[in-house]
């Protein structure tokens, strides 16, 4: 047990020889093969959904905490068959982008096919069986939202990502599907209030996807993936970036001044430092090398390191000022 390696696999995407990889325990080869620095999305849309839910009709943290658990599995069983169908597909050979800042398990030979299955079994089945409870325990909307989930794992990469769809999926998948469909199951309830406010929370995981699809917009359009940022041209693509993440602020100020939300979601502008870099590092091109002081263990990742360093801040300062809010309240 490495309890060092799990904290670095939860925060980064560390490069590995397969010397080092065999003398990783399986809970760090699981963390890293799942990619977990991303699954922290997931986990803040559960928990955005439960804090909605405890402030409008009491909190079930049994059923909360499955659904978390479900969510995060679900979306790590995504990762792994992202890897699977790239790898099968071509795309993700010949050190393509993806290799470059992490490792690829399959492409780097770290996993046979076997192993690799055995993963996608175990974390795909725990993902399953906890959705299957809580459609159990639940019934109503439970079993729509577990298929509405299923279908975003399975076609993601293809052909959802291939068809410029990916980043639509996004913006629904962690907005109203995480955050909304935990609400449900925890309360019971639909409700549209929480389905705008999540939308506006999603605007961040979405900003890390189209980031990273900037990063790597001639390699995607040269093997025939035609990513949103692909189609709309890079300068489109930076501009939509520094919109929507302009519209997380003006939501959050709006919602303060209509009522809606206690003044403390202004906590949010705490993370404007932040906001300045991101809007600064999207008004050009990325770097033709790594520029000075910059982070060697990120690079080549650009536009989707500050979009996931803006999200990863402004999420938690989100976060923490609704909890503060409801505990004073």
């Amino acid at each position: 047990m490495n309890v060092k390696t799990w904290a670095q696999a939860l925060n980064t995407m560390p490069k590995l020889s397969p010397s080092e990889w065999r003398e990783l325990d399986v809970v760090s080869r699981w963390l890293i093969a799942t990619r977990a620095s991303v699954l922290f999305m997931t986990f803040m849309s559960a928990a955005l959904g439960g804090l909605l839910a405890a402030r409008d009709a009491g909190f079930d943290w049994r059923a909360w905490l499955v659904c978390t658990l479900g969510l995060v599995f679900a979306h790590a069983t995504n990762n792994l068959l992202n890897d699977y169908t790239d790898s099968r597909r071509g795309i993700d050979r010949d050190n393509y982008y993806r290799n470059q800042y992490g490792v690829h398990v399959l492409e780097d030979g770290l996993l046979n096919q076997g192993q690799f299955w055995i993963y996608v079994a175990i974390t795909g089945g725990v993902a399953l069986a906890l959705g299957a409870w809580l459609i159990w325990d639940r019934s109503g909307l439970a079993l729509n939202l577990m298929l509405a989930g299923t279908f975003f794992v399975l076609f993601y990469t293809w052909p959802l990502k291939y068809y410029g769809l990916g980043e639509p999926a996004v913006l629904l998948v962690w907005g109203p599907l995480m955050v909304g469909g935990t609400y449900y199951i925890v309360t019971g309830n639909w409700t549209w209030e929480v389905t705008w406010l999540s939308l506006l929370y999603a605007c961040g995981p979405t900003s890390v996807l189209f980031g990273k699809h900037i990063d790597k917009l001639e390699l995607d359009a040269a093997k025939g993936v035609r990513t949103l940022p692909v189609l709309l041209g890079e300068p489109a693509a930076r501009r939509w970036v520094q919109v929507m993440l302009t519209v997380q602020y003006l939501g959050c100020i709006a919602l303060v001044l209509s009522g809606r939300e206690h003044w403390l979601l202004l906590i949010v502008v705490l993370n404007l430092p932040a906001f300045g870099r991101l809007l600064k590092s999207y008004q050009s091109g990325k770097p033709e090398q790594l520029p000075a002081g910059y982070p060697e263990n990120i690079w080549p990742l650009w536009f989707s390191a500050f979009a996931f360093d803006h999200t990863r801040r402004f999420t938690s300062l989100f976060i923490a000022a609704l909890l503060l809010a409801q505990l004073l309240n």
